[in-house]
């Protein structure tokens, strides 16, 4: 492959900008709508980088698949003229090395290609000898090992600009969102690798331009560090994915309209009441832990009665009877369903477990 090297390459501290914010239509589809768009985000002076898809991967054959590479000299014109650098996503080592060929100056891996460790090897191999930054989507489904793994294998490649992207789940049934958010597996993934950029793609999360306010907003509360987003000059005539973008005037106004908020605890003032109300939640964790030993403990003695009785350990009606109560409990407590359920579903293991241990022990 084609090595690449120069100022060009050297846009690393694109991903060093907080909050970041890379704008562009779902797909690139004519020049004029690619230049025109790309004119009117410069003009918004919020957009720090543009975004546009070439290769679109779909999920059935018979959609609009992109333009291919002959969008790329659109998107070269656009940064002429904008200043603005670009990105593209790419899937294969062909992709790019067109995009590179092309002049741009980061790429991401998609959620379908993060999912195939084969394909995101292949990118990998084909990164090596090039500085750029790479952004990594989260992939369709929700498995966190899969994304650190596309993680480690382009990281490996040599790669020292890396930035994350979340952009919701796929998710069986009917839910308000295109892709489920699960914020708990991108909260981990914050978790694991604190030191790396994290953006929201809320596009993608949405489906629709009505929720993207409220779930960049919740972004931006657990201190992501920017976001992804599609934005088109009349955004109803899109080829794909029209309800989901909008334009750079809305845009500009959504933005403006973001609390931007902090991590960092800006006075002693604030640090102590902080602290102070951190002490509190310490000591109820620590009286939580506590309380679950001795609600341990009491499933072992059951255990235990229902060894020397030969009694299952499920017992399916009883569980029945515990959710239904203690979800009535929750709700009346200010606890939403689906937290109760879930922590109670982790109680009700843990106490099978501690069970199991008995029943099946020798002596």
């Amino acid at each position: 492959m084609e090595t690449f090297s120069g100022e060009q390459r050297e846009t690393a501290t694109l991903l060093q900008r907080s909050p970041l914010i890379i704008a562009g239509p779902c797909s690139a589809e004519t020049e004029e709508q690619v230049v025109e768009t790309a004119l009117r985000l410069k003009a918004t002076g919020k957009v720090h980088a543009l975004r546009a898809g070439i290769w679109k991967p779909r999920t059935r054959p018979g959609n609009f698949e992109g333009v291919g590479a002959q969008g790329l000299p659109w998107l070269q014109k656009a940064k002429e003229l904008t200043g603005l650098p670009y990105g593209v996503e790419v899937a294969t080592a062909k992709q790019l090395e067109e995009a590179l060929r092309h002049d741009a100056d980061f790429v991401w891996i998609g959620a379908r290609t993060t999912a195939n460790p084969f394909s995101v090897q292949e990118v990998a191999d084909a990164l090596q000898g090039v500085q750029l930054p790479v952004m990594i989507k989260n992939p369709v489904n929700p498995d966190m090992e899969l994304w650190t793994g596309a993680l480690e294998r382009v990281m490996k490649a040599g790669i020292e600009a890396v930035a994350l992207i979340h952009r919701g789940f796929s998710a069986y049934g009917h839910t308000d969102f295109r892709n489920a958010p699960m914020w708990q597996l991108a909260i981990e993934m914050k978790r694991r690798f604190p030191g790396l950029p994290f953006l929201i793609d809320p596009s993608h999360i949405c489906g629709n331009r009505h929720l993207l306010q409220e779930v960049t907003q919740n972004a931006m509360d657990l201190d992501y560090d920017g976001l992804i987003i599609e934005s088109h000059r009349d955004p109803d005539q899109a080829w794909s994915d029209a309800s989901q973008q909008i334009t750079p005037e809305r845009l500009l106004t959504m933005l403006g309209d973001i609390v931007w908020r902090k991590e960092e605890v800006l006075s002693e003032e604030m640090h102590m009441h902080l602290e102070k109300l951190r002490h509190q939640i310490d000591r109820l964790d620590d009286e939580l832990l506590r309380l679950l030993h001795d609600r341990m403990k009491i499933s072992e003695q059951i255990g235990e009665y229902k060894k020397a009785h030969n009694i299952t350990i499920l017992q399916t009606e009883r569980w029945n009877q515990i959710l239904e109560r203690v979800c009535r409990n929750g709700e009346k407590a200010g606890l939403s369903k689906e937290f109760i359920t879930q922590y109670y579903d982790a109680i009700h293991m843990e106490s099978i477990k501690h069970q199991d241990a008995i029943m099946n022990a020798h002596g």
